[in-house]
């Protein structure tokens, strides 16, 4: 049996698979710059059907966060649970891509909590602008709109009908949400999950306009700076850019980029790619 995951900062999806059935579940986010090794081990364990563990030979784990230096805590978690199983980890980059375009090359990107672009050449990423991440980047993410909204409400930016939306929805005080920030673990999640006040509310001009500005924001600084962009369709994974698909066609126009695929989660085409090469070469 194989196991296959696409972690990202918030939501990870996982599939055990063989060649008669499939077990999907969902557990919470393992980006390896916010939580440790054992942290994972047990969060996962607690979402694992019984007896599973030792029948999986094979891991293919994407997930956010997962650079050459931050490989090996999902590793360690991983094989401590899984002591039979080889296990490969890539970023979720890669899974975004394989799941979009398979082996053709093209563009793919994630638009999540956080923020990843590339050119794929059908097997391998071959141009990774850094979206360098929830503090200094990752424009049009959930994560960005939602320091946005954070910020706007704080410092009184926000008009003054959603304002009181905000405060019926969240009772939550200025210094509240500084605190969750700034003094607890996760901050990108934390800021992400305001996010869903923009598709709530998306009729309202602000929460339109805070949408159409992230998306612009990405285009403006990531996507523009590939070469000869405008010869690739934009495909791309996450729930920010599946929710709000006709915002991201209407910006990507205006810098000559038609939509391509558009999907919420990668998992179930990350699923397929898997058993095909692994059936392959049994």
């Amino acid at each position: 049996m194989i196991l296959i995951a696409d972690g990202g900062s918030t939501k990870s999806s996982w599939c055990i698979a063989d060649a008669h059935q499939s077990f999907f579940f969902e557990t919470e986010g393992y980006n390896p710059y916010f939580v440790d090794s054992a942290y994972i081990a047990r969060s996962l364990k607690k979402a694992l059907p019984p007896r599973v563990s030792k029948k999986i030979t094979e891991i293919y784990f994407y997930g956010a966060g997962c650079a050459a230096d931050k490989i090996h805590i999902i590793q360690d978690a991983l094989l401590s649970i899984f002591t039979n199983a080889r296990c490969h980890i890539e970023d979720d980059m890669l899974a975004a891509a394989r799941a979009l375009l398979g082996n053709k090359p093209g563009f793919a990107a994630i638009l999540g909590t956080g923020t990843n672009t590339c050119i794929y050449d059908g097997k391998n990423i071959t141009h990774n602008i850094d979206s360098l991440g929830f503090i200094l980047g990752d424009e049009g993410s959930g994560g960005a709109m939602g320091k946005r909204i954070i910020s706007d409400y704080i410092r009184g930016a926000m008009p003054g009908d959603i304002r009181q939306i905000f405060e019926r929805t969240y009772h939550i005080t200025a210094d509240e949400l500084i605190d969750n920030i700034y003094s607890k673990p996760m901050a990108n999640r934390f800021c992400a999950a305001y996010s869903r006040f923009l598709y709530d509310n998306i009729k309202h001009p602000y929460a339109h306009g805070l949408v159409s500005d992230s998306f612009n924001n990405l285009f403006s600084n990531l996507v523009s700076k590939y070469p000869d962009y405008k010869q690739y369709k934009f495909n791309c994974v996450g729930s920010i850019a599946y929710y709000y698909k006709w915002i991201l066609a209407s910006v990507a126009a205006g810098y000559g980029m038609q939509l391509g695929l558009i999907v919420r989660s990668p998992i179930n085409d990350l699923v397929n790619f898997h058993l095909d090469l692994f059936y392959q070469y049994q």
